[in-house]
């Protein structure tokens, strides 16, 4: 006996999804010190200069390594974050190490 033939069958399409709505600077700012804190553990004093750029963004995270007695002795480092457009982390590095009592030399 035959089997009946295979008919094709409609395929509903789904509807494409929404386009994720771009975050602002402020969520990317934010962001970035929570998921470098999320990698290094190291919490954000700070976030002392963010700015887009062709793949996304670049925020720069002031951060706590060590702290010392007295406050001025404490070492702090400034962590370069880069995200993608929208706002997730690709990479981050140390860019700068320093204790908090010092000034850069102009």
């Amino acid at each position: 006996m035959d089997e009946p033939a295979d008919e094709p069958q409609e395929q509903e399409e789904e509807p494409e999804p929404a386009p994720r709505k771009k975050p602002k600077a402020m969520q990317v700012v934010r962001g970035a010190a929570g998921q470098l804190n999320e990698l290094t553990g190291l919490e954000a004093e700070s976030v002392s200069s963010f700015e887009r750029t062709d793949d996304g963004w670049t925020v720069h995270v002031e951060v706590l390594e060590l702290a010392r007695v007295p406050e001025t002795m404490s070492l702090l480092a400034t962590y370069e974050v880069q995200l993608d457009d929208d706002g997730d982390l690709t990479g981050y590095k140390r860019v700068r190490r320093y204790e908090r009592g010092r000034a850069d030399r102009s």
